[in-house]
């Protein structure tokens, strides 16, 4: 069964990509990290990667800048009693006024 009327279909319609590159550079981090993972020894260290990988696809997905997010976050939650008011957490969450306006890129 020939498919060359689907794979020329991009000449008929301009706005049908002419390839998936955009799909590939979206997943290749993923594919990349995929390998890395392998090598995390341990639970806790696949899981230690999986939180610093949230936090950074976070971060990104929110435009804050990952490395004055994250030096905020260490220097700063060290000493709030987040034990006792974990309340103040929202305030270090990427999506909020107070991260935002210190660590947008």
């Amino acid at each position: 069964m020939s498919r060359a009327a689907e794979l020329k279909v991009f000449l008929d319609n301009g706005h049908v990509a002419i390839d998936n590159n955009p799909a590939e550079n979206a997943i290749r981090p993923n594919v990349i990290g995929r390998k890395n993972w392998l090598f995390s020894v341990s639970e806790a260290g696949a899981k230690a990667n999986a939180i610093c990988l949230s936090l950074a696809e976070t971060a990104k997905a929110n435009g804050i800048d990952f490395y004055q997010y994250l030096v905020k976050l260490i220097t700063e939650l060290p000493t709030l009693p987040i034990h006792q008011q974990p309340e103040i957490l929202h305030n270090y969450m990427p999506w909020s006024e107070n991260i935002q306006t210190t660590c947008a890129k």
